[in-house]
């Protein structure tokens, strides 16, 4: 425990001074923090519709613009656009459940993964046991759903090619159609199914405690910006050692989520 202590303290100091050093010339500056997010893409990030938005990574981001005195401005982005948003410079940052794919390194740097993630099913109740394997879903009378642009729509390329698959425009209503019988399974990460089978109980996210695969959570950063990162990856480690990031996780998610 005495380690564990010493290793906290260590962290948000080195935080605390590298944001110290930062912060006065980064408000400085009278623009705000422009951060892209897709807003479809529950508990990280989610829209309200107006302009608005929540989320695990909404609440860290915020958290960190506050300890900076800075503005954020949320940039809609589509999970098919974020290439090219962050290539015409309008993002300073993007957050919202983004994997760390290698692809995305073409055009971003990654912040310190803060969480663990991977692939998992979410199906109707009743099918419970019907599509709990690759091999189940790989199967050509099997009606697969996934999001346009991102890592679900890479991984069911890769791994379901005998199925039947739909590529559906948002990520937002992709689980009415589940729940309608149009589709049988959508494979998306199992923090997100977690938390959508709480607005939705006739459907069931499968073993999410033993994911298909394993990737980090990471924030998006513009390449070769070395404050933003510095600044970044300074305040992420502050929150992982602290336990900053465990809470807003269990606010969204845990076992007596209130967001």
């Amino acid at each position: 425990m005495a380690l564990r202590h010493r290793l906290i303290a260590a962290a948000t100091a080195g935080a605390a001074a590298v944001l110290t050093m930062i912060a006065p010339a980064r408000a400085e500056d009278p623009g705000a923090m422009r951060v892209c997010t897709t807003g479809d893409y529950p508990p990280y990030s989610v829209s309200d519709g107006h302009g608005g938005y929540r989320g695990i990574d909404i609440d860290l981001v915020r958290d960190m613009a506050q300890l900076l005195g800075r503005q954020v401005r949320f940039v809609p982005t589509s999970w098919a656009s974020m290439g090219g948003d962050f290539a015409a410079h309008a993002c300073d940052l993007a957050v919202g459940g983004i994997s760390d794919a290698a692809a995305r390194r073409a055009y971003a740097d990654f912040s310190l993964s803060y969480g663990t993630d991977g692939k998992t099913p979410i199906v109707r109740a009743a099918d419970a046991a019907k599509y709990a394997t690759i091999e189940q879903i790989d199967q050509p009378q099997v009606r697969v759903i996934v999001n346009r642009g991102g890592t679900n729509e890479q991984f069911a390329r890769a791994h379901f090619p005998h199925a039947q698959l739909t590529v559906w425009p948002d990520n937002v209503t992709i689980f009415d159609q589940i729940t309608a019988g149009r589709a049988d399974v959508f494979v998306t990460d199992s923090v997100e199914g977690r938390y959508r089978v709480r607005q939705h109980p006739d459907l069931r996210v499968l073993h999410p405690e033993t994911p298909f695969d394993s990737f980090g959570k990471v924030f998006l950063i513009p390449k070769n910006d070395v404050p933003t990162a510095l600044m970044v990856n300074s305040w992420l480690a502050s929150q992982l050692a602290t336990g900053g990031v465990d809470r807003r996780v269990a606010e969204w998610i845990g076992p007596h989520a209130t967001a």
